[in-house]
């Protein structure tokens, strides 16, 4: 039988591309569930932050935030700061490139992932923040 249960992680950002590795966190809400095979989507309820894969190593932790700069820049005017007057118009490009889910395979109660593959949490906006993220465990 399919069993489905939903849990939360939350946490504080520091913002202006803030990363922060959720692997473990996410390894204990599948853990926590009681399912032992399925799916679990990680969601970010946000439009300014996003979830992805990398090496969390200190090359990456500065190259990503790099790359991103370079093709999403921080220091030019978007349509939406003229309307928000925000300053964060990058923050939702750079979001809504990266996106705001991922869904991670498991088995035997554990993720399934590549040796040096981490689960993190992208902070694009221009200021810190109170963030959370859906765990969603689907599986048997």
């Amino acid at each position: 039988m399919t069993m489905v249960k939903t849990k939360e992680i939350r946490f504080r950002t520091k913002g202006n591309g803030h990363i922060i590795n959720l692997t473990e966190d996410i390894a204990s809400c599948v853990t926590d569930s009681g399912i032992t095979s399925g799916t679990a989507t990680v969601f970010t309820p946000s439009a300014t932050s996003g979830l992805t894969t990398i090496e969390y190593e200190p090359g990456l932790l500065k190259d990503l935030p790099e790359f991103l700069e370079k093709i999403i820049p921080s220091n030019v005017s978007y349509k939406h700061d003229e309307t928000w007057h925000d300053g964060n118009g990058f923050s939702h490009l750079r979001s809504a490139l990266i996106g705001p889910d991922i869904t991670i395979p498991f088995a035997g109660g554990k993720l399934i992932l590549g040796t040096w593959q981490q689960v993190v949490f992208l902070d694009f906006d221009n200021r810190s923040r109170e963030r959370r993220v859906v765990v969603q465990i689907m599986g048997e």
